[in-house]
């Protein structure tokens, strides 16, 4: 068996996974006799399952439909949290005095075993992803000896609590090819080059490290951004003018990465710790972060200009 085949087989095996996890949620929400919502809910976590387990069995065209449906649900407010087994502040403190830094080790894992991946071994990017969070999820079980039931449980109360945002980097990402295959970027070529002089270089970067900010602001993910901007701005402007595309890229995509870190539309970085902790300002992880963003974005501009030129 090749790499390729490997990493797909993988890959399928974590959608399935997933798909799982929101089954059960599903199955929660029906029996929850107090859900304002629960057949709408229900439906919601019942359709993407169905997606994310047998979508490479299902005509696109259906699929489509499918996300329609779900949108719909979620257009018309039928989708909320139902009621979620709330954690004994009591026993949290106590376990969290036990466990100390430990608890972070997980969180590193999924980093350091990804890369090593990356590193030494063929297997796709999004593959290692998911075999990092499996090792992450067993060595969290070895720490707080906590059972597979409460760690679905938790894992139930987690989606509940993002509720339809869920899927919105799915959404966003597919946006950004959608976007590319419409020529998008070729219209930002056209505009960009009617403002920055031919050959500036400095301008040319500005724009690619702005512009990958800005687009991932409405985007809300920089994946879905890169091919657009770069296509727009980063080709004609800073690769063509001599830039090198390797180090080029891998900056535009961290400028688009301070674009993340203010927009409401980056649901699992901003929306969702506001959710998970209650927090009543919706926008109060978007203020914090928004200072240094910005700081980090006009840092981008000279090091691009100086490392890849």
């Amino acid at each position: 068996m090749d790499i390729k085949a490997l990493s797909d087989i993988l890959l399928n095996i974590f959608y399935v996974m997933v798909g799982l996890m929101m089954i059960l949620t599903m199955i929660y929400t029906l029996k929850d006799k107090k859900h304002k919502t629960r057949y709408g809910t229900a439906a919601f976590w019942g359709i993407l399952a169905v997606i994310f387990i047998f979508g490479q069995f299902i005509p696109a065209e259906v699929v489509g439909g499918l996300i329609i449906v779900i949108a719909i649900l979620s257009g018309f407010n039928q989708v909320n949290m139902g009621t979620i087994k709330q954690l004994d502040n009591t026993f949290s403190r106590v376990k969290a005095e036990k466990i100390g830094l430990k608890i972070f080790l997980p969180s590193l894992v999924i980093a350091f075993v990804a890369l090593a991946i990356a590193q030494f071994t063929h297997i796709s990017g999004v593959a290692a992803i998911g075999i990092s969070a499996v090792a992450a999820l067993i060595l969290t079980l070895i720490i707080t000896r906590c059972s597979v039931s409460e760690v679905v449980e938790d894992s139930d109360r987690m989606l509940q609590s993002v509720s339809s945002t869920a899927i919105l980097p799915q959404l966003l990402a597919a946006l950004g090819a959608l976007f590319t295959a419409a020529g998008v970027g070729d219209i930002i070529s056209n505009m960009i080059s009617n403002v920055i002089p031919e050959g500036n270089i400095w301008l040319g970067i500005t724009a690619y490290c702005v512009g990958m900010a800005l687009f991932t602001a409405i985007m809300g993910n920089a994946f879905a951004a890169f091919t657009v901007i770069t296509v727009g701005i980063g080709v004609p402007f800073v690769f063509m003018q001599g830039g090198d595309p390797i180090v080029a890229s891998a900056l535009a995509m961290t400028a688009g990465f301070c674009g993340t870190l203010m927009t409401p539309m980056a649901a699992n970085f901003n929306v969702l710790p506001v959710a998970l902790l209650e927090i009543e300002d919706k926008n109060a992880v978007i203020k914090v972060q928004s200072v240094y963003a910005i700081v980090l974005l006009a840092i981008h501009i000279p090091l691009m200009y100086f490392l890849a030129f």
